[in-house]
């Protein structure tokens, strides 16, 4: 299974702060990861979240693997797309976190 560790996803906030839409996908996950961290026994060891954000964290490595800015481009659609999953996570466990909609989304 895909898998960012705390210090990569950190990193990726960091990196992409200003990005448009990578921008708001690392704070979805920075968020759903805390929200993680808050109520389980942390983002490492409850695979439902990680499961959950899949896609997310796969369009993130794709933008990452790519110099800066990024050349591949990751479009509002495909973020849109990525949070489907983390949305359906967040009803069904009932746990609170912020997805951040891209502008114009």
């Amino acid at each position: 299974m895909n898998f960012m560790n705390t210090y990569e996803i950190d990193e990726r906030v960091d990196r992409f702060t200003s990005h448009p839409v990578l921008g708001p996908a690392t704070r979805t996950l920075a968020n759903l990861r805390d929200a993680a961290n808050a109520n389980s026994d942390g983002w490492c060891y409850w695979p439902k979240p990680a499961r959950a954000a899949k896609k997310l964290m796969e369009l993130i490595q794709r933008a990452t693997e790519t110099s800066w800015p990024p050349r591949q481009g990751v479009t509002t659609k495909e973020l849109l797309a990525a949070y489907r999953s983390l949305k359906s996570f967040r009803t069904k466990s009932g746990i609170a976190f912020e997805i951040v909609e891209p502008e114009g989304a």
